[in-house]
């Protein structure tokens, strides 16, 4: 479902509240608590305890990095297409230049300034965070995950 507020750097990041403010307190509480429960009653079930939630935490963070690494390699392949229509000849030939993390958060930029942005960020390499920070007009994306 698309958000209604324009999306601007103050506001882009993305909260999954299930995942952020239910799962993620809840795994790291059973943590610290089976942490706790075998360092004050330690027998093998309550050690083998604190490695089963240490297990269940790690695949809980999994669960969340791996759809969003899928979501880069995607936005990479769309602004890599994105560039080589909107791009002079001159740049065009140097997109393969540009990093995963450029293509990122070149990805917000609108079309209007992304020749500008491109040739600046290949000459100073820019970060993500300092590509985003240089957009006038925003681009939204309100179909990340």
């Amino acid at each position: 479902m698309a958000e209604k507020r324009p999306q601007t750097l103050a506001n882009h990041a993305k909260f999954h509240p299930p995942f952020h403010f239910v799962l993620a307190p809840i795994m790291l509480i059973s943590l610290v608590l089976a942490v706790w429960n075998a360092i004050s009653n330690p027998t093998l079930l309550s050690i083998w305890n604190v490695v089963f939630v240490a297990g269940l935490v790690i695949a809980m963070f999994l669960t969340r990095i791996y759809p969003l690494k899928v979501q880069d390699r995607v936005i990479r392949l769309e602004e890599r297409l994105r560039l080589s229509i909107l791009l002079p000849e001159n740049l065009r030939t140097r997109i393969h230049e540009l990093s995963e993390d450029q293509l990122v958060g070149l990805r917000f930029a609108s079309d209007e300034e992304i020749v500008e942005l491109v040739g600046k960020t290949l000459v100073s390499n820019w970060t993500r965070k300092e590509i985003k920070a240089n957009i006038k007009k925003w681009r939204a994306d309100y179909w990340r995950v």
